[in-house]
C-alpha cells in the first residue's frame, strides 16, 4: 500500500464535492511527473485531498478504489471519499515539519500528485 497527496482547487472540485460525490474519476492532470504517480497507484491506497488556491491546506482522505493505467497519458483512477482530518494542516505547518524537508510537496510547488512515506501521511491524517 502506498500514500499520496492529491491536490485540487476548490473552485473547481472540492474535497465537499468528493463527499456529496463518493466517488470520483480523478482528471485533469497534465504534468509528466504527476501522471507517472498517477499510472503508480494501485487500489486500496491511501489518499490525502488537499485544497490549492486560497486554502493552501490538507483537508480530507481519500482510497484509491481502481487503476486503469492501460493509457499512460491518461490514467483513469477512481478514488472514494473519507473523512475530513481531524484538522485541516496548512501548508506553512507541513513546510514548518522536519517530515516534508525533501517532500516534492514542498520542492515542487506545482506538482499535483505527491508521493507521500508512511510517516508523513500519519503526519497530516493525524493517526
Amino acid at each position: 500500500m502506498s500514500d499520496y497527496l492529491l491536490k485540487t482547487e476548490p473552485s473547481a472540485y472540492s474535497f465537499a464535492d468528493l463527499q456529496k460525490d463518493g466517488a470520483t474519476i480523478w482528471d485533469g492532470v497534465s504534468n509528466p511527473v504527476a501522471l507517472r504517480n498517477l499510472g503508480k497507484m494501485q487500489s486500496g491506497d491511501r489518499l490525502i485531498i488537499y485544497h490549492t488556491g486560497d486554502d493552501k491546506s490538507a483537508i480530507g482522505s481519500a482510497t484509491v478504489v481502481s487503476v486503469d493505467a492501460s493509457d499512460p497519458k491518461s490514467p483513469q483512477i477512481k478514488i472514494k471519499a473519507g473523512k475530513p482530518l481531524p484538522k485541516p494542516v496548512s501548508l506553512a505547518q507541513i513546510k514548518a515539519n522536519k517530515l516534508f524537508a525533501d517532500s516534492p510537496l514542498v520542492r515542487q510547488g506545482r506538482l499535483s500528485v505527491v508521493p507521500l512515506t508512511s510517516a508523513q501521511h500519519k503526519a497530516l491524517a493525524g493517526s
